[in-house]
């Protein structure tokens, strides 16, 4: 590829279907998209988003031979950056909107939590085996990872998830839910 080729040529072999000639353009319209976007929607997050948005309309403008004067390219890219930003823009406000107006009925209330019996999770507990309650202890209480328990119990990682899924169906059961 050339690499003095202008935009105006570019824009020229994209209509012809050169893919090449494409990827050139785009790379050279990223920064200035990107500043816009960064400029005027505060995140470079946002300003991704908005290149990915006006290539695509480029592109799609462009092998369909819908861009008048070639010589403009620069200008019908920032025109396209402008009005994506003010639809985003209307977007969001609109999302708003419904949010603050319907948000309440869409988050369903959460029910309270029932109330444990402590002597209960205490008898449940101590019906373990010494095994079973060592592995609860250190991975609920201690908060250690299967292997860091593994480790301090002298077993493979394997038998400690293992041990552990059985504590708990037994202490589920035990505690009157449903094994």
């Amino acid at each position: 590829m050339d690499v003095e080729s202008s935009e105006s040529d570019l824009t020229s072999r994209v209509a012809e279907g050169d893919r090449a000639a494409e990827a050139e353009l785009c790379r050279r319209l990223v920064p200035r998209i990107h500043l816009y976007g960064r400029r005027h929607l505060g995140s470079a997050s946002a300003a991704d988003d908005l290149v990915q948005l006006v290539l695509i309309k480029l592109i799609e403008a462009l092998r369909a031979a819908r861009l008048r004067d070639r010589d403009k390219l620069v200008q019908f890219v920032m025109g396209t950056c402008r009005l994506t930003v003010l639809d985003l823009r209307r977007t969001a406000r609109r999302q708003d909107q419904l949010l603050q107006r319907y948000g309440a009925d869409l988050v369903p209330a959460t029910p309270p939590m029932p109330r444990m019996d402590d002597g209960q999770l205490a008898r449940c507990i101590q019906a373990l085996t010494d095994r079973e309650r060592s592995v609860v202890v250190l991975t609920f209480y201690d908060e250690r990872s299967a292997g860091e328990a593994a480790r301090s119990l002298g077993l493979s990682d394997a038998n400690v998830r293992v041990i552990r899924h059985r504590a708990i169906k037994a202490l589920h059961a035990c505690m009157g839910g449903s094994a």
